[in-house]
C-alpha cells in the first residue's frame, strides 16, 4: 500500500463556505439538470418501483464525520433512496463504518434492514442518478451548493471523508478553495478551517476493489485516519 501523505499547513487558507440556509442540503423537487430529470424519467418508466428522485443525506446533522460519494447508483441509492445502501460500494463502506463504530450494523443492503449511523452521515456530491455514473461538469455545479450546505453541518474539528477523484474536488469547490493547493490523492490528508479535516480515499466501487486498487486494508485506513481525528478533536 503507498505511504499516506499528509499536506503541509502551509496550504491552510481562511473558511470560504458560501452563505446556504441549512434547509437547501437537500431539495426532493430540484429539476435544475434537465439531463438528469430525462434521464431519470426513462428510468422510472423501466423501474417504476424505484426512486428516481435526488436522494437525500443520510444521518445526523451536524455528525463530526461526512462522507462524501459520487452519485446515486442506478440499482443502489437510485432504487433505495439511501445512499450506498443497495449496491456493492455499500458492502466496504457500511462494514468499515460498523468496525469504527460509526454504523450500527455491518451491512446496508435495505432501507428496512435498521441500519443506523453514529455520530456520521453520509451524501453524494451529485444528488440524481447521471447516465454511466458520470455527471457532467455543468450538474456538478448546479449540485455544489447542495453540498455546501452538508459541508457547513460539519461542526469544528471533524473530518470529512471524500471518495474518490471526483467527490474530492466537489467537496473543494463547495469549500471554496483551489484544486491546485488541494489534490487529490488516496490516504491523503488536507486540513481546512476551525480543526476541520479533509480525506481522501479512492470510491469503494466495484472496479475499484475487483481491481484491488482498493483494498479492504487500504480503506480501514483511511476511515481509521478520520476516526483517529476525530479522537484527538473531541
Amino acid at each position: 500500500m503507498r505511504a499516506l501523505k499528509i499536506m503541509s499547513d502551509a496550504f491552510r487558507q481562511p473558511a470560504i463556505l458560501p452563505e446556504v440556509a441549512p434547509a437547501a442540503a437537500y431539495d426532493a423537487t430540484c429539476v435544475r439538470c434537465p439531463r438528469l430529470v430525462a434521464f431519470l424519467a426513462d428510468v422510472r418508466a423501466r423501474y417504476p418501483d424505484y426512486r428516481c428522485r435526488p436522494v437525500p443525506p443520510f444521518g445526523d446533522d451536524g455528525a463530526r464525520l461526512l462522507v462524501v460519494g459520487l452519485a446515486p447508483g442506478m440499482h443502489g441509492a437510485n432504487a433505495s433512496g439511501r445512499p450506498f445502501t443497495g449496491d456493492h460500494a455499500g458492502i466496504l463502506l457500511y462494514a468499515t463504518l460498523h468496525e469504527f463504530g460509526f454504523a450500527l450494523r455491518r451491512d446496508g443492503a435495505s432501507i428496512a434492514d435498521g441500519q443506523q449511523l453514529v455520530d456520521c452521515r453520509i451524501t453524494n456530491a451529485v444528488k440524481c442518478l447521471p447516465p454511466d455514473n458520470k455527471p457532467s461538469p455543468q450538474e456538478m455545479r448546479a449540485c455544489n451548493a447542495y453540498l455546501a450546505a452538508d459541508l457547513a453541518r460539519v461542526p469544528a474539528g471533524g473530518a470529512i471523508l471524500a471518495l474518490g477523484r471526483i467527490a474530492h474536488e466537489a467537496t473543494m469547490r463547495a469549500l471554496g478553495r483551489r484544486l491546485a493547493a488541494f489534490p487529490f490523492g488516496h490516504g491523503t490528508r488536507h486540513p481546512i478551517d476551525a480543526g476541520r479535516l479533509v480525506v481522501d480515499s479512492y470510491h469503494c466501487s466495484r472496479y475499484n476493489t475487483n481491481t484491488r486498487r482498493l483494498t479492504a486494508a487500504m480503506f480501514t485506513a483511511v476511515v481509521g485516519m478520520a476516526a483517529e481525528h476525530l479522537r484527538t478533536h473531541a
